[in-house]
């Protein structure tokens, strides 16, 4: 028979734990809201910023590379281009070789050397970008120019459409450059998701495909693949995100040149970001520090875009999956 001290001590228990659960909804409903709150003080406080450009240049802002700051006459589809391109190259360079380090290292590789060759690989992404910067300025940037540029100008050059993509001197620096240097940053990023995720798939679907008589591949393709869609797709946007908002190596290795003369990918070019690091500082006038308010509001909206694209090719594939199953 329950006391009515143990009834007593049950109802208080009962009220310490729902008042300890509305403490943690609220505050968790706290930090949610305080993140929204930061987010918008961003785009406000970027948007009273960028003001004068956007009234001095409007829509022609996006349409020019005009980049000229003793006439106060600003364009940003220099910085523009080089971003989303320099972004493009390191995401179409990394992802397969991402993909195919995350498959070698659950699959295929022996168990004394996938510990090893992991942790390596988690290394490289706390190597400062700076020191990718120098590395690539000094030491990939002679052997670019003096190897690889000139073979692709003779091959890819001379193909019809693509072939001004591959033409100008071979000077080593500029987008093409910049991006394959992105490539190698990212790569640790898009690896290590990838590997975690891939881990996560039950032994007992894999080994299923194998008793079936299905090849590595089959099993990554059928099985492993589409039960890790949501995170292969993650660490892609973020591999995707580091790329877009790189400062410091793009700076290194892409040139600097806002103006846009030329869509070839050897020729020197700017980021956003880089623009930013660089020019800041020396904005004398306030159109000019607008202006560079305005390329940030730009690749903040850029990153939304990216962001949102993501999460609805991934509401899709979900959407999908559960109208085939």
């Amino acid at each position: 028979m329950v006391t009515n001290s143990e009834k007593n001590a049950r109802a208080a228990k009962t009220a310490k734990n729902r008042f300890a659960d509305m403490l943690f909804r609220n505050l968790t409903r706290a930090m949610a809201t305080l993140t929204l709150l930061l987010l918008v003080g961003i785009i406000v406080s970027l948007t009273i910023g960028a003001w004068p450009s956007i009234k001095a240049f409007g829509w022609g802002f996006f349409a020019s590379s005009e980049w000229n700051p003793p006439a106060d006459r600003f364009g940003g589809l220099g910085p523009m281009y080089g971003t989303l391109i320099t972004a493009f190259i390191a995401v179409a360079i990394a992802l397969p070789i991402s993909f195919g380090i995350a498959l070698f290292l659950t699959e295929l590789s022996p168990a004394w050397l996938r510990r090893p060759l992991g942790i390596a690989i988690e290394l490289l992404a706390g190597i400062p970008s700076i020191v990718y910067g120098m590395w690539g300025l000094l030491v990939f940037s002679p052997v670019f120019a003096s190897t690889v540029q000139p073979w692709l100008a003779k091959t890819l050059g001379q193909v019809p459409l693509i072939g001004k993509l591959f033409a100008g001197p071979p000077i080593g620096i500029g987008i093409l450059a910049a991006g394959i240097i992105l490539a190698i940053m990212i790569i640790p990023f898009i690896t290590s998701v990838m590997r975690d995720v891939f881990e996560l798939t039950p032994a007992m679907l894999k080994e299923s495909c194998y008793g079936l008589g299905g090849t590595t591949w089959e099993v990554v393709w059928n099985v492993v693949l589409p039960y890790t869609r949501v995170g292969v797709i993650g660490g892609t946007m973020l591999g995707l995100g580091r790329a877009l908002g790189e400062t410091m190596a793009v700076t290194f290795i892409i040139g600097n040149t806002s103006v846009l003369d030329s869509f070839s990918l050897f020729m020197p070019g700017n980021s956003i970001a880089s623009a930013l690091a660089n020019e800041f500082a020396e904005a004398t006038s306030p159109l000019y520090t607008s202006a560079l308010i305005e390329l940030g509001l730009v690749l903040f909206f850029i990153t939304f875009v990216v962001l949102s694209f993501s999460k609805l090719l991934l509401f899709s594939l979900e959407k999908k999956a559960g109208t085939t199953s």
